[in-house]
């Protein structure tokens, strides 16, 4: 990650709005902050987690460039402010489109077709404290036979790369058509997706009218299984499943499996910088080639 993630034009898309030297205490160097702002994402740490984590482990401070020998490390708090700051001024999502454009130019072209896709991230449901109730910006929905609470990370992927290039968040009782348009570039051709699609032609053609529905049928018809679309579903999943990849890098390794922030409109950041930061794994062989 030293050698591949792009940290000049990562820190330039923040450079705008980071604090000045001159108004009291200097700040902190810029790009010191976002290494060990995505120290945190890696490792999954709170903010005094990943101030102690630079006390037990020279590896991460020779990363994030400290020499604990001559100066403090970044405490919890200013980790706090630096996070906030992106929230604020939501930078998350120009650090995700960053990523984008950086890996465009080292040769990773745009295909002409959207792979979309959701994935839940659990919250709390316990009212075991002060309130006595759940989250009210968080909602439960049901998946199969089991009902799950918290919101939803909804992606577009690229379908010839796999890179994920557009988000959406959500409550979790919201169907996963309704941020369809928001995912579509709008130079689509094709457009993959479950089941859970199918029948949205209008949907996909608000905002790609050139796109074709090439998104998963419904199989029983009259009560029986239609062999022929199962063999056309499964084509088409040959190509849909690079869209899990993405999912997979961001949720079990990450620590994305679960919300960290109580408000709704506080994770749409972590998530953006999640996928930014995935999309950099994801490309790490052309990246270091």
């Amino acid at each position: 990650m030293n050698g591949i993630v792009p940290w000049s034009e990562l820190c330039a898309v923040i450079e705008l709005h980071y604090p000045k030297a001159g108004n009291g205490r200097p700040p902190i160097g810029l790009e010191r902050m976002l290494r060990l702002y995505l120290v945190q994402h890696w490792f999954n740490l709170a903010d005094e987690a990943c101030e102690e984590a630079l006390l037990d482990s020279t590896a991460l401070c020779r990363f994030v460039g400290i020499d604990l020998g001559c100066e403090r490390e970044p405490d919890g708090t200013t980790l706090l402010k630096f996070s906030r700051l992106l929230e604020d001024k939501k930078l998350g999502e120009a650090l995700f489109a960053e990523v984008g454009r950086v890996l465009q130019a080292r040769g990773l072209r745009v295909g002409s077709g959207t792979i979309a896709d959701a994935t839940i991230i659990s919250a709390p449901s316990s009212t075991k404290h002060a309130d006595k109730a759940r989250n009210p910006e968080m909602h439960q929905t049901r998946k199969g036979q089991q009902w799950y609470f918290g919101m939803k990370l909804h992606i577009g992927v690229d379908s010839r790369s796999g890179l994920a290039r557009s988000a959406v968040v959500t409550p979790a009782n919201v169907h996963d058509k309704h941020p369809l348009p928001d995912l579509l570039h709008g130079q689509d051709w094709r457009m993959y997706g479950y089941s859970a699609y199918a029948s949205q032609k209008a949907l996909i053609a608000s905002k790609a009218p050139q796109a074709k529905d090439f998104t998963n049928q419904r199989l029983r018809r009259g009560g029986e299984v239609d062999e022929v679309q199962r063999a056309k579903n499964r084509n088409k999943s040959k190509i849909r499943s690079r869209v899990e990849h993405v999912f997979g890098v961001v949720k079990p390794p990450r620590g994305f499996g679960k919300v960290r922030y109580r408000r709704l409109a506080k994770n749409p950041t972590r998530a953006f910088v999640a996928l930014g930061l995935a999309n950099i794994y994801l490309a790490r062989g052309r990246l270091v080639g």
